[in-house]
């Protein structure tokens, strides 16, 4: 029996209007069936562009080699950070080793965001936030499928799922490979990661966590805005070349020999303990404990002011 027979005899038995609630319950749980995923939520889609209003991802933070203030590093990430030096990313088989969903809290690259539908219902199967340049793009499957047993291979782009939690997308990510770049990671780090939209504003907050190299879990929190511009993640294959590593070495600092870790002390003169992360340099109070350690950077001169270079490092903006 055909579905228009079907209603007909449903008409003729119970009335047209028991007929047409049960053919609307018979709808909705059909549709529940074929989209596990749950609601849709918000619309995530488009080009977004980093506001990059905290320092630790700004422009010029990344030009310091070395500051984990605020990391809440265990002694471990400590001298994993310690030892790490960019010149690692030049080793042949490290040039193509892109970079994990972490980078997308802790870097200042804008984001891609499209959906994937499935092709028959239109529900939403995975979220993909794209790579851009050296990030390995994010696949966020919401149609329901667990996450892969502990042994299984990790890679740079890690498993994520969602769900959507309220106008939130939650995901929770795991299988990431472990590294160095930005923040010491073990493969056994995972992240939970949480989409929201006000108007045309992104806000993406994530839970790092990591037992080897992190003694307490470490939040971040991003802003991206609307861009009509458009993003093309790139799709140009990675070549390895020579970039001045040889093949075997490589590049390190012996304990002790990392020329970076007191920088920012000169710069700013901020203490070196400070410098080297730890749990308790995230919180406020911690000021209190290295007040006395603190040396204040040289008063801008009338000179520096006209060139407008207070503010700079070792030179601050007198109040007036």
């Amino acid at each position: 029996m055909g579905p228009h027979a079907l209603f007909r005899e449903m008409v003729k038995r119970i009335g047209t209007a028991t007929a047409v609630l049960s053919l609307a319950v018979l709808w909705v749980t059909s549709t529940s069936a074929q989209n596990p995923a749950g609601p849709e939520g918000i619309e995530l889609s488009g080009n977004w562009v980093s506001r990059n209003f905290t320092e630790s991802i700004s422009g010029t933070q990344l030009l310091k080699p070395f500051d984990a203030l605020g990391y809440p590093l265990s002694e471990a990430g400590r001298d994993a950070m310690v030892s790490y030096t960019d010149e690692r990313l030049s080793m042949p088989e490290r040039q193509c080793d892109m970079f994990s969903p972490n980078y997308l809290l802790l870097g200042p690259p804008p984001l891609k965001i499209w959906n994937e539908p499935e092709l028959r219902t239109g529900s939403t199967v995975a979220w993909i936030v794209g790579g851009w340049l050296d990030i390995v793009p994010m696949v966020i499957w919401m149609d329901g499928r667990p996450h892969p047993s502990a042994y299984a291979p990790h890679s740079n782009g890690g498993f994520s799922t969602g769900t959507w939690e309220n106008d939130v997308l939650t995901v929770r990510t795991t299988h990431i490979s472990g590294g160095v770049r930005r923040m010491p990671r073990s493969d056994l780090t995972t992240m939970t990661t949480r989409f929201s939209r006000h108007a045309d504003i992104l806000t993406v907050t994530a839970r790092i966590e990591d037992p080897v190299h992190l003694a307490e879990p470490m939040y971040v929190s991003r802003e991206f805005q609307s861009s009509n511009t458009p993003l093309n993640p790139s799709t140009v294959p990675c070549v390895s070349v020579d970039e001045g590593v040889p093949v075997g070495k490589v590049p390190h600092y012996l304990p002790g020999e990392n020329p970076f870790v007191d920088e920012i002390t000169k710069l700013y003169g901020v203490p070196v303990e400070a410098i080297l992360g730890g749990p308790e340099t995230m919180y406020p109070e911690y000021r209190k404990k290295i007040r006395d350690k603190y040396v204040r950077p040289e008063k801008c001169p009338p000179t520096e002011a006209e060139r407008g270079f207070c503010g700079r490092p070792g030179l601050y903006a007198p109040v007036n």
